[in-house]
């Protein structure tokens, strides 16, 4: 475990968020989440692998006319606390405590990248009830699989930018297509990310098969990839298809694997209709 922490500023940024702040205990672990509220059904939101809850609240804002969202600060990141392990089955423990405490009885599992694998984990191993499944951008590497694209070394130095205190233009310099707001926000919040877990859940990548689970899942699962995304690939799709058939498979132009931030109007469309 690594000192996390958070400036002023960042925790000023929750006064703009439309959402509760709600806490989850586990008999090791105190969970936060963004609630949205409202009367739909919910749909609980797992963020990728350094990004906290709020990083996700320009995706959650604008579902809630049609949907009750709840973006979780995944263990390791923003408010939710470090660990000492980072499996895929840590990951979906805590997702199970989630859904039974706050009694979200028919949940969808909305996840982005490291999300998406949580969710599709969670959804196999069958100890909560989940209504459907959207699997944003996944990442399908594993063992004897192509490397996820992004070394950790990269990682590790945009925290330490952060750490140090990075700005809006040190991220955009990384993350030039994003909005500014959305960089602001991963300045702000990258730092209450724990290096650990950031290491520990890229090994997972390599050591941890997406296709161990993909098959396994059925009923309403769709999986949404960036068309220009280096992490799920035309490769990958169609082996994703050939191995489960009966998902729903969408791409969105103009979008890479950050798929939310690089085409926010093109993503939100596909979600929202996969919803309805």
């Amino acid at each position: 475990m690594e000192t996390r922490y958070l400036t002023q500023t960042a925790l000023a940024d929750l006064a703009n968020v439309p959402a509760t702040s709600r806490w989850v205990r586990t008999t090791s672990l105190a969970l936060h989440v963004l609630d949205y509220g409202g009367a739909g059904k919910p749909v609980l939101i797992l963020p990728g692998i350094s990004s906290p809850a709020i990083t996700m609240d320009f995706v959650a804002r604008r579902l809630t006319d049609l949907v009750r969202p709840i973006t979780v600060d995944i263990r390791g990141r923003g408010l939710s606390d470090s660990a000492s392990s980072y499996s895929l089955d840590d990951y979906a423990e805590d997702v199970e405590a989630i859904v039974n405490d706050l009694d979200l009885e028919g949940v969808t599992l909305l996840g982005h990248s490291m999300g998406a694998r949580i969710a599709a984990v969670t959804a196999a191993r069958k100890n909560v009830t989940v209504s459907s499944l959207i699997l944003v951008d996944p990442p399908m590497s594993g063992p004897g699989r192509a490397p996820y694209p992004t070394t950790l070394p990269v990682f590790l130095d945009q925290l330490g930018q952060a750490q140090r205190g990075t700005t809006v233009a040190e991220v955009a310099h990384s993350w030039p297509r994003w909005p500014e707001a959305e960089q602001r926000l991963r300045a702000h919040w990258l730092s209450s990310c724990d290096g650990y877990a950031i290491g520990a859940t890229h090994r997972g990548f390599e050591t941890e098969d997406f296709f161990d689970t993909w098959p396994q899942l059925t009923g309403e699962v769709a999986l949404v990839y960036g068309r220009a995304s280096p992490v799920v690939t035309a490769e990958g799709v169609a082996y994703a298809e050939f191995t489960n058939p009966g998902a729903e498979f969408v791409s969105v132009p103009d979008a890479g694997h950050m798929v939310f931030w690089d085409n926010p109007d093109g993503a939100l469309t596909v979600v929202r209709h996969l919803l309805q």
